[in-house]
């Protein structure tokens, strides 16, 4: 008789704080996820500061400690190779690193298909040969000619990756796009096509610009605390464009949003009762422009959610 292998629950295996992190509370080691946003929002600069960092070893964007340092497999479908390694090698100059010293690898074929089997093979075979620790695709609308809003379609292609993060334990990575004018939306509903984009991720990665053009990074983990509304922003160093959390803004900006967001949760005290904006600003006791702003980053972040009337505090079981 054939039976599915089971194993108590006391001896499924650990690990440690150290063994968790690709990137220190970036990336999970052998995590999958999106790195999502509209156009023009850095998603594959965002992207290929994590490649030089996964191969380098150096934190990413001046910031966010590498715990496991290794090969790197990049499959960049929109960009034409000259273009992928200028950026390349301006992140490695503005860091006094030599492109030439990191184990980057980069597909070359003109197109990749997900949605054809040979395709997924030769990927995953791929994958067998080179065994990096971290697999980037950008951007997942060149990967396919399938219906992104059907959801079958699009989860046998993310079961594919799935089979291939499971089967090596490689981190994969997918930049994917949001949709026109879903700013106001959760940041995972946002996303364009089917919701299993965002159900797929282990780790999910959205980047916004505010009203003033400001560009914020949040975080979404599926096993750790996420972050919401980390300022970065792309500067110019010694002549290269790089991507980096900006210092300035976390002392003053940020610090200040997680005070107010700190007293909206308080506010609601795990509850979900209903708020309306002048509620929340009332009890608040700040600047409407602020207390916007963080109501806008607990909506991204899932732990607000908006409907008639107000705002309801999202609680998980």
């Amino acid at each position: 008789m054939n039976i599915l292998p089971t194993i108590a629950a006391h001896n499924l295996s650990e690990r440690t704080e150290e063994q968790k992190w690709l990137i220190d509370h970036l990336w999970t080691i052998g995590g999958v996820g999106i790195i999502g946003g509209e156009p023009k929002c850095c998603k594959s600069f965002l992207a290929l500061s994590m490649a030089i960092a996964v191969s380098s070893g150096l934190a990413c964007l001046g910031r966010y400690k590498v715990g496991q340092q290794g090969r790197v497999v990049l499959y960049a479908a929109e960009d034409a190779p000259h273009i992928v390694r200028g950026r390349l090698e301006g992140i490695c100059r503005s860091n006094n690193i030599d492109l030439e010293s990191l184990d980057i690898q980069v597909i070359t074929v003109p197109t990749l298909r997900l949605d054809k089997t040979s395709d997924q093979e030769k990927l995953k075979n791929t994958v067998e040969k080179l065994r990096p620790q971290l697999l980037i695709l950008d951007p997942f609308v060149r990967l396919h000619r399938i219906d992104e809003n059907a959801s079958g379609e699009v989860a046998a292609i993310l079961a594919s990756l799935r089979d291939i993060q499971r089967t090596y334990q490689t981190a994969i990575i997918v930049v994917h796009h949001s949709k026109k004018g879903g700013a106001s939306s959760r940041a995972g509903q946002a996303l364009r096509g089917s919701s299993e984009f965002h159900a797929w991720g282990d780790v999910n990665l959205y980047l916004r610009r505010d009203h003033n053009d400001h560009l914020f990074l949040s975080v979404e983990h599926r096993d750790a605390k996420s972050q919401t509304g980390i300022p970065i922003q792309l500067s110019e160093e010694n002549g290269n464009i790089i991507l980096k959390v900006t210092d300035s803004n976390l002392d003053d900006c940020l610090i200040r949003k997680i005070s107010i967001i700190e007293k909206i949760d308080k506010i609601y005290d795990g509850q979900n009762t209903l708020l309306s904006f002048t509620e929340i600003r009332s009890k608040v006791g700040a600047r409407a422009v602020n207390v916007g702003q963080a109501i806008k980053e607990l909506v991204a972040g899932g732990q607000l959610e908006k409907v008639s009337g107000g705002y309801r505090k999202i609680v998980t079981q």
